[in-house]
């Protein structure tokens, strides 16, 4: 607003967010809705389908805007583009790896380092699984995971298989996607593996990151907040590394992402992109993350990561994004979808649903709502 005295910004927040999305749709129905807006990743589909987004390629590609369409990471953009038109920009990212705590990987009788396992091409789902079975034995949880995309589509990603091939839903039919998705029931089921979503108060998922009670923790760079909390003497205990492979070479891993999309019927179009494109720039990036929990979606602002030096090998986190996926666009065009794949894996996780029939329901389940 400083530099642009004829624009006046007004943040609307939201308090849950599981009412952000309907009340935004309802007011992008009802045409109150703000110029400028948050979506994200698992809904930004349905919004492009409604019809209630501004393309942003014209604009994205003039003289006056201050970030380009090729600035962004293509596997970012997921469901906001669509027919080669983008419909919201990439704000920023937090590329989903495995944190892993190297005292309770030592008090567990392990001596190899993942992130040294994975420089050298040898970071293979094997090793991975192996040392999660040796901290089970060690009275510790091998990984921790919140049930979201995020986490199960780049273990099916390690095994090998496919969530979506051609527009079809295959993560039930394809062999090494079954094998990945019975892998982690069987790990939940026998407490090799946690669901951070279902750990009691006191005892979440950092809690038992921070206390050595778990070797491995999904998540992003939000995690740096959550250890910095076990204080500075314990970080040094902490690195990351991404999602391991069947071979060791490198896979394409989840990243999640949110978009700044523009209000299709916007009265202040101009201004309302302006503030946008400033807003997901290389320098806006670098003002907002800078001592933030996630990772820039723009090229040029990624000594924001690696400056920090931390984690050691905070590199990984970019290396993700590079070459990451934002939620297939195939299942984010549909309305909470992923919300009900989620809902229906947690079934199959806890056990209340067994393996094969959860299979079979969650292929009709997806199968059914893409028509």
């Amino acid at each position: 607003m400083t530099r642009h005295p004829n624009i006046t910004l007004k943040l609307e927040a939201v308090p849950e967010y599981e009412n952000y999305h309907p009340k935004l749709l309802t007011q992008l129905t009802s045409k109150t809705a703000p110029d400028v807006f948050y979506v994200g990743d698992d809904n930004v589909g349905r919004f492009v389908a409604a019809g209630v987004l501004a393309p942003l390629d014209d604009r994205l590609k003039s003289d006056s805007s201050k970030s380009k369409p090729e600035d962004f990471f293509e596997g970012l953009y997921g469901g906001a583009k669509k027919d080669g038109a983008i419909y919201g920009v990439p704000n920023d990212c937090n590329p989903e790896v495995l944190w892993f705590d190297k005292k309770a990987l030592a008090e567990a009788g392990i001596t190899e380092d993942p992130a040294k396992l994975n420089e050298a091409g040898q970071w293979t789902m094997a090793k991975y699984l192996d040392m999660n079975a040796k901290l089970k034995t060690a009275g510790k949880a091998g990984s921790i995971f919140w049930n979201w995309y995020g986490s199960t589509y780049s273990m099916i990603g390690g095994f090998g298989g496919k969530v979506y091939d051609g527009g079809k839903f295959v993560a039930t039919t394809d062999p090494k996607s079954r094998e990945a998705l019975r892998t982690l029931a069987n790990g939940y089921q026998n407490g090799t593996f946690l669901v951070a979503d279902n750990l009691p108060d006191g005892q979440g998922a950092s809690t038992q990151f921070v206390k050595h009670k778990a070797g491995f923790y999904a998540g992003g760079r939000w995690v740096v907040d959550s250890l910095q909390k076990g204080g500075n003497d314990n970080l040094a205990n902490y690195d990351i590394v991404p999602f391991p492979s069947q071979t060791g070479a490198p896979i394409r891993g989840a990243v999640a992402a949110s978009y700044l999309s523009l209000n299709k019927n916007s009265a202040h179009p101009n201004e309302a992109f302006l503030f946008l494109s400033e807003f997901v720039s290389a320098q806006g990036q670098a003002i907002r993350l800078k001592s933030g929990g996630a990772v820039p979606s723009i090229k040029g602002a990624e000594s924001i990561v690696t400056s920090a030096n931390y984690p050691p090998h905070a590199k990984t986190f970019l290396d993700v994004r590079d070459t990451g996926f934002a939620n297939y666009p195939e299942e984010v065009a549909v309305p909470k979808l992923t919300a009900d794949i989620n809902d229906l894996l947690m079934k199959v996780w806890t056990g209340k649903v067994g393996f094969d029939e959860g299979m079979t329901q969650l292929q009709t389940l997806v199968s059914g709502r893409l028509g």
